[in-house]
């Protein structure tokens, strides 16, 4: 048997292409080669469960192995094998109509993800790394010859009689010299552990040594001995191929750890498994998240019948769900690209809408069987939940009863719960509810603990996204407005007209203000006289709660920037009604008086550690002076 031809692509400009705009990510030829072994070898397995193959099937795992010195790279298989008329069938027939257009439009092209696979090219993927490629195969079918094929990467290819004595095929690639680095044992396990570890069939890549028992010593101790055995690369059953029913916690742990072994255990999972409208496995996972939540994304790994993918899943995944970590594993997520790229489609649109569902029903779930466990994880999960209202109105309406509020004494309410809990104390005269929060405990613990003793509550709001959280809350709730506690004094903070009556003159007031704005001497700072209540300190600093918000969204890039370029401006609310106030307006010693309003204004910038510096070093100075 021997036949010479033209490869019919209706092309000479085919594989130029591949070898010279598919550079770039040329490890991904392995992938597409070892999927084409394990498809052929589960065509057999399920011929042979239909009776459609009676011979035995021995042992089916796929082979991967290299030589240095003939510079070969092969990958093995005891699949179905094919004749030598379908390898003119499906080798020299690459289907797909257009050439000429196909080449026109990715002549330019610099990313193998935009081209292998697009018309069925996984298999020539392989002239991406070699000069030359050869096929020994032989058909499951009876009778069958066994047959060669061999491409040197030009367009003509020649068919002869094969050496293969077993069903199956041999692909046999020889590394062209820019690709030899694919002729190391270490960059060879590097990629076949990324993209094959979880294939359904056995993938063998040389041998590994293992320790095994070799009876005991003299002491009766166990002794071991050191064996070669096959080095297979692969876990064939991955959890998310089982039913739940199957599972225990410690199984999900430990793939957990397969997956991330320098990872803090999860604090919990959802296992997803659905095969309508669409089939879908996979587990997601909950991981502690940290502040820094850009540090945890793109940890979520897909695949296709257990080939990995990618792990660039926002199209399938909501973007709040990209802080999840985990596998998700579909047959119907169509692959426009060498299974690389996803199209946008119905079936992504209605995944991505039962992994939103799933979450949302997995929380709502935890927090009706065990609130008080779910209270303790809410450190951990209520970044990534906040972050999820923000990003989906639906899930906005599902996690509104069971989003916890959290307040500066440790204690956690539903938005229903919290409302009910401060609306009697904190609402205004306008019927508004109030809800005041700090962003910094311990920052702004003067004004924290002047709000308690009006019997104001204090939310902690200090997470990374808590400035659009607010944002949210104001939009969502009705006739609700959030103030960061030192947006203003306490007493203003909710306007209930209920304010003391000044002590100061008129005069007075104009005095206090003229020795304040003298002693400062800094134009974005404000003088008012405030009437207060002699018990709060006698200078308050502030900056107006429209304006900081807006400020902190731009520090966070959220298309706030002309509000980020403004200068900042402050508030300097002086208490007329404190003895401090009373005593510099009846002190006639204009310099005593100027050192103490520097001084009341100096312990109001400490008190928001805004007094650094040359400043902080003239207030510790002037404070020896006056004691």
């Amino acid at each position: 048997m021997q036949e010479k031809g033209t490869i019919s692509i209706h092309t000479e400009n085919i594989f130029p292409i591949i070898k010279k705009f598919l550079y770039s990510d040329n490890e991904i030829f392995l992938r597409e080669l070892v999927s084409n072994a394990v498809d052929a070898t589960q065509k057999i397995k399920r011929l042979s469960s239909l009776n459609q193959y009676q011979g035995e099937l021995g042992d089916l795992q796929v082979e991967i192995a290299f030589d240095e010195e003939k510079k070969t790279l092969t990958i093995s298989d005891r699949g179905i094998g094919m004749t030598a008329e379908e390898i003119k069938k499906y080798i020299n027939q690459i289907a797909f109509s257009g050439a000429t257009e196909f080449v026109e439009k990715f002549k330019d092209a610099k990313d193998a993800n935009e081209l292998i696979g697009k018309f069925g090219l996984g298999f020539y993927s392989a002239f991406m790394v070699a000069d030359k490629v050869e096929i020994q195969t032989l058909s499951y079918q009876e009778g069958a010859e066994p047959a060669s094929w061999i491409c040197d990467g030009s367009t003509e290819f020649e068919i002869l009689e094969g050496t293969r004595t077993e069903r199956g095929t041999d692909i046999i690639l020889y590394i062209n010299k820019d690709s030899e680095e694919f002729l190391s044992k270490y960059k060879l396990q590097e990629i076949l552990d990324k993209y094959c570890r979880f294939l359904p069939v056995p993938i063998k890549f040389g041998t590994k040594t293992e320790s095994e028992p070799d009876g005991e010593d003299e002491e009766g101790k166990p002794k071991y001995k050191s064996v070669e055995v096959d080095n297979i690369i692969n876990n064939t059953q991955p959890i998310w191929t089982k039913s739940p029913t199957e599972l225990k916690d410690e199984d999900y742990l430990s793939f957990y750890k397969e997956l991330y072994p320098f990872s803090e255990d999860p604090l919990f999972w959802i296992h997803l498994n659905v095969d309508y409208p669409f089939n879908l496995t996979g587990v997601l996972y909950f991981p502690k998240i940290k502040n820094d939540f850009e540090l945890q994304r793109n940890k979520i790994k897909l695949f296709s019948r257990q080939v990995f993918i990618t792990d660039e899943v926002k199209d399938i995944v909501p973007e709040f769900l990209m802080l999840l970590h985990g596998v998700i594993d579909s047959p119907d997520i169509p692959l426009n690209v060498s299974r690389s790229f996803l199209q946008a489609d119905s079936s992504v649109k209605k995944i991505n809408n039962y992994i939103t569902k799933k979450v949302a029903d997995k929380l709502s779930e935890l927090f009706k069987k065990d609130r008080k466990a779910f209270e303790e994880k809410w450190q951990d999960i209520g970044l990534f939940v906040k972050y999820g209202m923000i990003s989906e109105d639906k899930f906005y309406e599902k996690a509104k009863d069971f989003a916890l509020l959290v307040n500066t004494k440790n204690e956690f309410y539903t938005i229903d719960e919290y409302r009910d809990k401060v609306k009697a104390q904190q609402t205004d005269k306008d019927g508004q509810v109030v809800y005041i929060y700090t962003n910094d405990a311990a920052k702004q613990d003067t004004f924290i603990q002047s709000a308690n003793k009006k019997d104001y509550d204090v939310l902690l709001m200090n997470s990374p996204i808590d400035n659009h959280f607010i944002n949210q809350l104001e939009q969502k709730l009705e006739k609700t407005s959030l103030k960061r506690v030192d947006a203003d004094v306490t007493d203003k903070l909710i306007n209930k007209e209920d304010n003391p009556p000044h002590v100061l003159t008129e005069e007075q007031s104009v005095k206090v203000k003229s020795l304040f704005e003298k002693a400062i001497q800094k134009p974005n700072m404000k003088v008012e006289i405030e009437s207060l209540s002699p018990d709060e300190l006698p200078v308050h600093i502030t900056m107006d709660e429209f304006m900081r918000r807006m400020k902190d969204m731009a520090q966070m890039g959220g298309g706030m920037n002309f509000y980020g370029s403004l200068p900042e401006n402050y508030k300097v609310a002086v208490n007329g009604n404190h003895p401090l106030i009373s005593r510099i307006v009846n002190t006639e010693n204009e310099e005593e008086q100027s050192q103490l309003a520097k001084q009341a204004f100096d312990l109001a910038l400490l008190s928001q550690g805004l007094l650094t510096g040359a400043d902080l070093t003239e207030f510790v100075k002037r404070s020896v002076h006056l004691i």
